[in-house]
């Protein structure tokens, strides 16, 4: 009988290459490793084949020192096998307070943006997680509970953007046996056995009584994800063709036209689709389809997105997860990063300057400037003068008038000199009081990238 090293590389080695995970000759891969059975397996197999490496955990400040242990573990084993070693500290239960969502929905979040960040940063190829086949099945049926689309009646994807499963053809008892036949250590987590966590309730009371109806109950459940794949594949396709004519992206901000949703087949499950990479759940996104015809300015919510009903169409945005900041530019200073927006900044002599005609770019007389300028969120009461205008607006009324949707109002920043006058609203409109003229002898030349 042959080893289940063996039979197991061979498993993983095919389902690698059938999926197009990524390429093992070539690829590094940043594997998350948790320190429990299923990560560690994961770990080892990925090196017994000979990929390149980088290991990255992720402590959530939830389980005391146990948790502290299971960091130290993963260092270790990153060390064992030679390769980069990534650690987060989150702060879990403060976050999820202030987002108003569960711990856990919160815990996967950080991870999986954190991941990402990581990936990125060093330019791997992919994230493998440890999920396997007994997990595809739980998540299946945990979906099917909660209320789901097509998308959840497939389980768990082999591949979602860079994150990666190779371990999803295994079999969680060969998962056991691999550790044990070549001498793996792992830690346990108790948590994994508290029934306060609905799949550990669905594993331990529900799959044992279904699985005496149907002793082969995963891989049943495995051929049914893959036919409603299929089906599902079906339905992409028509939603692709639906979204080349209703959706447009402008960077992180995507509008998609009613008109088009209302006159396609079955509007709702169209919607469902377009917006499940943003989080919307089925009930609100009947809402949404009830709202097409009411008037503008409804907003609804995911744990991640806000979209609103502007008009003839709906505008999505993603929440931010921290309120922006105020942020000075120094007279000398080139760059500004300020919650995810970078400003340039470049001086110019004034004779013969050529104003910008991008509304990307602010070009105000240097001379009329007080430094340090803040770059700020708008706030009720605030005014200018917009270029062109000899009275002053308030902002609220300028917005309005520029037609901008209620979520990317919340996104508008205004940069002001030290007197506290609004010289530019960036991306919008300069104020008249700081414009270039033939007389200016000094520009500064402000651009958002």
């Amino acid at each position: 009988m042959p080893s289940l090293l063996f039979v197991m590389l061979d498993q993983v080695s095919q389902f690698i290459s059938q999926n197009a995970l990524f390429n093992p000759e070539t690829d590094t891969v940043l594997v998350a490793v948790s320190g429990g059975l299923d990560s560690v397996v994961l770990l080892d197999v990925l090196h017994r084949l000979g990929t390149k490496l980088a290991v990255a955990h992720c402590h959530f400040g939830l389980r005391g020192e146990e948790a502290d242990a299971d960091e130290q573990f993963v260092r270790k084993l990153a060390k064992q096998y030679e390769v980069p070693y990534f650690a987060e500290f989150f702060q879990t239960k403060a976050f999820a307070g202030r987002e108003g969502i569960s711990t856990q929905m919160a815990a996967r979040l950080l991870r999986y943006r954190w991941f990402e960040q990581v990936r990125a940063t060093n330019g791997y190829a992919a994230v493998a997680t440890a999920h396997h086949r007994r997990d595809a099945a739980e998540t299946m049926l945990l979906n099917l509970t909660h209320g789901t689309g097509l998308a959840g009646l497939h389980g768990i994807r082999a591949k979602n953007g860079y994150v990666v499963r190779p371990l999803l053809p295994c079999a969680k008892d060969d998962l056991y046996d691999y550790l044990v036949e070549n001498r793996l250590i792992w830690r346990e987590d108790a948590s994994n056995d508290s029934p306060m966590y609905q799949r550990n309730r669905l594993r331990q009371q529900v799959l044992p009584v279904l699985r005496e109806i149907n002793p082969n109950l995963d891989n049943t459940l495995a051929a049914t994800a893959e036919r409603v794949g299929g089906a599902e594949e079906i339905v992409r396709r028509y939603v692709e063709t639906l979204a080349a004519e209703a959706r447009r992206d402008e960077g992180d901000t995507i509008y998609i036209e009613i008109t088009a949703l209302a006159a396609a087949a079955a509007p709702a499950l169209v919607l469902h689709e377009l917006l499940r990479e943003f989080g919307f759940a089925w009930p609100v996104v009947k809402e949404i389809v009830a709202a097409f015809d009411g008037p503008a300015g409804r907003q609804f919510d995911s744990p991640t997105h806000r979209l609103v009903k502007d008009r003839g169409r709906l505008v999505i945005t993603p929440r931010r997860l921290t309120q922006y900041g105020t942020f000075q530019l120094a007279e000398a200073q080139e760059d500004l990063l300020a919650d995810g927006l970078r400003l340039r900044a470049t001086r110019h002599d004034g004779a013969g300057y050529e104003i910008p005609r991008s509304r990307s770019t602010a070009a105000l007389d240097m001379d009329k400037l007080k430094f340090p300028l803040t770059l700020r969120r708008w706030q009720e009461g605030d005014w200018f003068m917009p270029l062109g205008m000899k009275g002053k607006k308030h902002l609220s009324d300028f917005l309005i008038d520029q037609k901008v949707p209620l979520n990317l109002k919340e996104e508008v920043r205004v940069l002001t000199s030290a007197d506290g006058k609004i010289c530019w609203v960036v991306g919008m409109r300069v104020d008249e009081r700081f414009k270039v003229e033939e007389t200016s002898t000094r520009v500064l030349a402000v651009q958002r990238l």
